[in-house]
């Protein structure tokens, strides 16, 4: 009894001890307004966007400016085997930037510079704290392109974008943020500072270790500089809008499309849930009689003839309107329903769980007609927005989460909707990263061999296991 006594006060007073080291060692390498430990403060940085995804309540917040300072907190972490949590924005849909109890959370959004443009190269170098539309504007002056743009690109980071791979409206004609990433600059668990790929047009050297970093979620190295490849700028996009009366007709015309060689560069669908909540939000007079609407956009030379083509396989398809725009001013109306999909969806009832389902562009129909069976099934309104060209769908579960029972309907039909993905030959995540939410599928898509090999790369760069840890298994 005397024991116990003295004990649990002695353990009290070494965890704040081992807070306090913690501390001490990061201000000595780091200014002080770079350390935040006001647990007011840090618990503001404990999350992502993710619904359902634990998180903890972290040490300290550490906003570095330099790669010195980056390395200085992964020695000091490696010393004192502390977890390091690395964010950007955190506008991911995944929980993979959530804190863990007693982690240093490594916010990169003050490394927020453009360090070169290179018109000539086509690349753009970048620190991570970048944000995409920044990144989009800037290289835009000389005339170029950087083409990955998530739904989020006026707030997210370039180093979020990287270690969720995440993509965008454009991804059917110009891919993923992985197909854009040329070089890396990335601290290691340890702090050495490792750096990947090249700044040329080609290069195989080596196994492709920049690849393997992107999607990594922050679980092998913090990024700390980007060599990004650009494209020359394209001409304006101009964009179609069709109706239809069922999913499926407009499913066929995007196989249609495809099929035929077409090569737009945006080509979206919005399910009929989703066009009420756009509606309802912001009054934008979207047909409700359609129970699909499809948004078809070129950014060719002649993009009036590309649109006539795709409106007449639209029409083919079953279209009962098809709708060109005249101009990009018109055409950027037509965008801006679809860009108001989530938060739409996301008034309906408060909170919304995103779903990030892509299956092969052949099976598209039978998607959504298994969700509409889903939400039926669990009594949900669960609307649907995709980018239809790439097959991949987002599943947006809305309910109340001061409601016990709908909540616990709507984990079930999240669930149900990624077990129809993986039937239909898809993927659990096509952009937004498995992070927290998505580790039980993970296993479940790659078997057990699979997450053999993905917990040896692990083992390889983070023997300690101090980087993101309970992320991705």
């Amino acid at each position: 009894m005397i024991m116990s006594r003295i004990e649990a006060p002695s353990s009290e007073g070494a965890d704040t001890a081992a807070t306090g080291s913690l501390v001490d060692l990061l201000l000595g390498g780091l200014p002080a307004e770079a350390v935040l430990t006001d647990p007011d403060v840090t618990a503001s940085y404990a999350h992502d966007m993710a619904s359902f995804c634990p998180a903890g309540a972290p040490a300290a917040v550490v906003l570095p400016r330099t790669v010195e300072q980056v390395q200085h907190v992964m020695r000091t972490a490696t010393a004192l085997r502390v977890p390091v949590v690395p964010q950007g924005a955190r506008t991911g849909l995944s929980g993979a930037a959530n804190a863990s109890d007693g982690c240093i959370v490594l916010s990169l959004t003050r490394m927020d510079r453009i360090l070169e443009i290179n018109p000539v190269d086509r690349i753009a170098v970048v620190e991570p704290g970048v944000i995409n539309a920044a990144l989009s504007r800037a290289v835009g002056e000389h005339g170029l392109y950087y083409p990955p743009d998530p739904s989020s690109w006026e707030m997210c980071t370039i180093g979020g974008n990287i270690g969720t791979a995440s993509g965008g409206l454009c991804c059917v004609k110009y891919g993923v943020t992985a197909e854009y990433v040329l070089g890396l600059d990335v601290v290691l668990a340890d702090g050495r500072l490792m750096s990947t790929g090249r700044r040329t047009a080609k290069g195989v050297a080596g196994y492709d270790l920049t690849r393997l970093f992107v999607g990594s979620e922050g679980s092998l190295g913090i990024v700390v500089r980007a060599v990004l490849g650009l494209r020359p700028k394209p001409p304006e996009q101009l964009v179609l809008a069709a109706e239809f009366a069922s999913a499926a007709a407009a499913c066929d015309a995007v196989c249609r499309v495809m099929a035929g060689g077409h090569v737009p560069s945006l080509l979206e669908l919005m399910d009929r849930t989703t066009v009420k909540a756009v509606n309802d939000l912001a009054q934008m007079s979207l047909p409700e009689s359609t129970e699909a609407l499809l948004l078809a956009a070129f950014d060719t030379t002649d993009p009036a003839a590309d649109l006539a083509a795709v409106g007449a396989l639209c029409e083919a398809a079953g279209a009962t309107q098809v709708v060109p725009a005249d101009d990009p001013a018109e055409s950027e109306l037509l965008l801006q329903a679809r860009r108001l999909s989530l938060t739409a969806l996301e008034a309906v009832k408060g909170v919304t769980m995103i779903d990030d389902v892509c299956v092969p562009r052949s099976r598209l129909a039978e998607m959504l007609q298994g969700v509409d069976r889903i939400a039926e099934k669990y009594r949900l309104t669960i609307g649907v927005v995709a980018h239809a060209g790439d097959g991949n769908t987002h599943p947006t579960v809305c309910f109340d989460p001061a409601d016990p029972d709908e909540s616990r309907r709507a984990r079930e039909s999240f669930d149900e909707i990624m077990a129809l993905g993986l039937e239909l030959g898809g993927t659990i995540t096509g952009e937004h990263g498995v992070g927290v939410l998505k580790k039980e599928w993970l296993a479940r898509e790659i078997g057990p061999v699979g997450m053999e090999m993905q917990r040896a790369v692990k083992q390889a760069f983070d023997p300690l296991g101090i980087l993101n840890p309970g992320k991705l298994f």
